[in-house]
């Protein structure tokens, strides 16, 4: 039975152009109870947008607002209309808890109508913006509206709300990196922070280090495929502003930083100096694929796996220049292995971790299966056991 307070038309593939369009979708659901709207995957025009977003303004205990991949073959004229009319509608939303604009591609053009809703509705906690085609210029328009609303809750007397922005594959580049910084720093509240793959450079990534050395409840930190070194003078400034940060983010659990350049030459990343002393207790995900690290990076690693890196259960270190049977790789595996998690060096490795996870999920939706079934063989076995129970008393 669909649950009546979500309404999901997810991966429908559907074109939907007018009010028309939408109104079948909508009848039997009562906006008054609704709590998740999932758009995502179909394609939304300019009236249809207009008719989802006057069923919306009619929720009013909203939490999440799915609208990922609503856009393919729309023209860029139709774009900014259709989100002005669902983002407005999501502005006063105070119960809003996660928006979802993965998907989309908004470019420069169609940035404007995202931005009241950044700066003015401080509730969510979630913003998922991954893939949107935005480039430094729009970039800087989003993370100064973040900014906005950081301080629109302290001229309230509040704590910020927002807690997990994820911003990957946007052409962020070192552009927009000085305006997310800042835009961390002044909620200082993010505990997820996700942007790979937006051509930020050592310049940018000196920045984010700055921004984010303010949010000492981060716990999942995601760079990949961003640049942190060159063969310049200033080459490994990035590298060292990271080192200093990884000091101030006690909780950090997960923290990926494959294909990044850590090590221009063969040196021993200061990052990884810094990890090998315990400035991260907590951490249980490294994730250094790809990053010219060879055996001096690997032997410190092996040197500290069992001291100050002995909350660790995964390490990925595929495709770096140390040799694959180096010793130092089984004193890491060893180590790993004895607390249950994983090393992986080779692709095999990574095609086991995969097999092994599929086997886990399998399992986990076997064990939903048979909670689900065991109440109604319980009831049956009772109702058997009472009706036993009479014809023994008669």
């Amino acid at each position: 039975m669909p649950n009546p307070r979500v309404f999901d038309i997810r991966g429908r593939s559907l074109k939907l152009d007018s009010a028309e369009d939408v109104s079948p979708l909508l009848e039997g659901h009562d906006p008054t109870i609704i709590e998740e709207i999932y758009l995502g995957g179909n394609t939304i025009g300019v009236d249809a947008s207009k008719a989802f977003a006057a069923f919306i303004d009619k929720i009013q205990g909203l939490r999440i607002a799915d609208l990922s991949n609503i856009f393919i073959g729309r023209l860029i004229t139709e774009i900014p209309q259709s989100l002005e009319a669902l983002c407005t509608s999501l502005i006063p939303k105070t119960t809003l808890i996660e928006i979802d604009l993965n998907d989309n591609a908004f470019g420069e053009r169609s940035v404007d109508p995202l931005l009241p809703l950044f700066a003015e509705n401080t509730h969510f906690q979630i913003l998922r913006l991954n893939n949107n085609g935005l480039g430094p210029a729009a970039g800087v328009r989003v993370a100064n509206a973040l900014r906005d609303s950081a301080r629109r809750s302290k001229a309230l007397g509040q704590r910020s709300n927002l807690r997990v922005v994820i911003c990957g594959r946007n052409r962020l580049e070192n552009g927009s990196a000085s305006a997310f910084a800042d835009a961390f720093a002044e909620h200082g509240t993010l505990e997820e922070v996700r942007m790979p793959q937006n051509g930020i450079w050592m310049a940018g990534i000196r920045e984010l280090a700055r921004g984010l050395s303010k949010c000492a409840n981060l716990q999942y930190l995601d760079l990949q495929d961003n640049t942190f070194t060159d063969d310049t003078p200033e080459g490994h400034s990035a590298v060292k502003a990271w080192a200093d940060t990884l000091v101030h983010l006690p909780s950090l659990a997960t923290l990926n930083l494959s294909d990044c350049v850590l090590s221009h030459d063969g040196e021993v990343p200061s990052i990884l100096e810094t990890l090998a002393m315990g400035s991260n207790l907590k951490l249980v995900d490294l994730q250094l694929q790809n990053n010219n690290l060879d055996a001096k990076s690997v032997e410190l690693l092996a040197n500290s796996i069992s001291t100050h890196l002995s909350g660790l259960k995964r390490l990925d270190l595929q495709a770096n220049d140390a040799d694959e049977e180096d010793e130092q790789y089984d004193m890491i595996r060893e180590a790993l292995s004895e607390r249950g998690g994983r090393l992986i060096v080779t692709e095999d490795d990574e095609e086991e971790e995969k097999a092994t996870l599929a086997a886990q999920e399998e399992e986990e939706e076997e064990e939903k299966e048979e909670e689900t079934s065991t109440p109604t063989a319980d009831k049956e076995a009772d109702d058997l056991a009472n009706l036993l129970e009479n014809i023994r008393i008669k």
